[in-house]
């Protein structure tokens, strides 16, 4: 069942009844040299953390999830309304606080915290309100949990990776931004539901930016293993092509138009963030498109930026970055890409302290 972050809701005699209620078998034997406790934090408890906190409740991916805001009844009104669903969920010790001390010792810390997104504002507009944020969250995340990974999803949230990367301290590979790996599902989507397959079936990934500039690698699209634009070439369907390019206007007006509807996006970001933490948790090794400091990829050039590449994740981060095949196009638009970021980064004023 879910515990609160105090059992004195159970009385005095709580202890006692536990110890009563259960009779050992033997004595009490040392912890197994096998077992690991595992230990998310999310940071921010508005309408993309608590569908991150949900997902990661009902895939079972933590023994320990902490809550952290700023907002104290709302944090604790979500930390009740999750514990009361402990008889329909695997058993996972939810905490929280608006002291960052809740947050000690996890294996994986995920910030969503920052201003929200309104409708019709480029990710990019959010950047300066969210700096001065990250100048309290992160070096405080970094000295309870300073062999943790940090993994950001408060937007834009490639810059905001790169401001992460140089509060925490922490090498590049424990850094991950969720980046483009929801714009790379949503792409995948589109292509599948355009040619009525299953969406598992298309190999497809958005790169570069999370935002306008993203670039669509249509030179490494597959279903079922055949390259469609080759495929294409060869069947000489040249309307089809065409089609398939408005696919990426979608993907990149997607969570624009979300926010135009409902006032926000939550569950699709959710689930995407579940997936990184699950692999990164469980040592998948899979392949995600997800923002990593790419200086040397691919002709990127000009300074430290983050922007999403296809990257392996396993327990200790980034292990990799794929070497993708990218067409001369795809590749000047990527970094164009990372000059977009970069210049954005140049007019920040931003500064470490020590």
């Amino acid at each position: 069942m879910q515990k609160s972050s105090s059992s004195s809701s159970l009385g005095p005699g709580g202890l006692d009844l536990t110890q009563a209620f259960f009779k050992p078998i033997q004595n009490t034997a040392p912890p197994s040299p096998t077992a690991r406790h595992i230990k998310i934090s999310v940071i921010g408890v508005g309408n993309v953390g608590m569908a991150i906190a949900q997902t990661i409740l009902t895939q079972d991916l933590a023994d320990e999830l902490a809550l952290v805001d700023a907002k104290a009844d709302k944090l604790r009104g979500e930390m009740l309304d999750l514990q009361h669903a402990a008889a329909f969920l695997p058993r996972t010790n939810i905490r929280a606080s608006v002291d960052y001390s809740v947050t000690a010792a996890s294996d994986l810390c995920i910030v969503t915290a920052g201003a929200r997104q309104l409708p019709g504002e480029s990710r990019l507009n959010l950047l300066q309100r969210n700096v001065s944020l990250f100048q309290t969250i992160i070096p405080t995340l970094a000295r309870y949990s300073p062999d943790s990974i940090l993994l950001i999803v408060s937007n834009p949230v490639d810059i905001l990776t790169y401001v992460a990367w140089k509060l925490s301290g922490f090498p590049s590979n424990r850094v991950i931004g969720s980046g483009t790996n929801l714009d790379s599902s949503r792409f995948r989507f589109l292509i599948a539901d355009h040619l009525d397959v299953n969406a598992q079936d298309v190999q497809a990934y958005i790169v570069g930016e999370h935002g306008d500039s993203s670039v669509a690698l249509w030179s490494s699209i597959s279903v079922g293993g055949v390259p469609v634009l080759s495929f294409l070439k060869n069947q000489q369907i040249k309307h089809e092509k065409e089609s398939l390019e408005h696919i990426h206007k979608a993907v990149v007006d997607g969570a624009y138009e979300v926010i135009s509807l409902k006032g926000y996006t939550s569950w699709a970001i959710g689930y995407s963030v579940a997936s990184l933490a699950r692999t990164i948790l469980r040592d998948q090794r899979r392949i995600h498109p997800i923002s990593v400091i790419a200086r040397g990829f691919h002709g990127i050039e000009g300074g430290d930026v983050f922007l999403s590449l296809p990257a392996q994740l396993g327990r200790d981060g980034i292990l990799g970055v794929a070497d993708v095949c990218l067409t001369e196009e795809e590749a000047q638009k990527l970094r164009h890409s990372a000059q977009t970021i970069l210049e954005l980064q140049s007019q920040l004023g931003f500064v470490v302290y020590p």
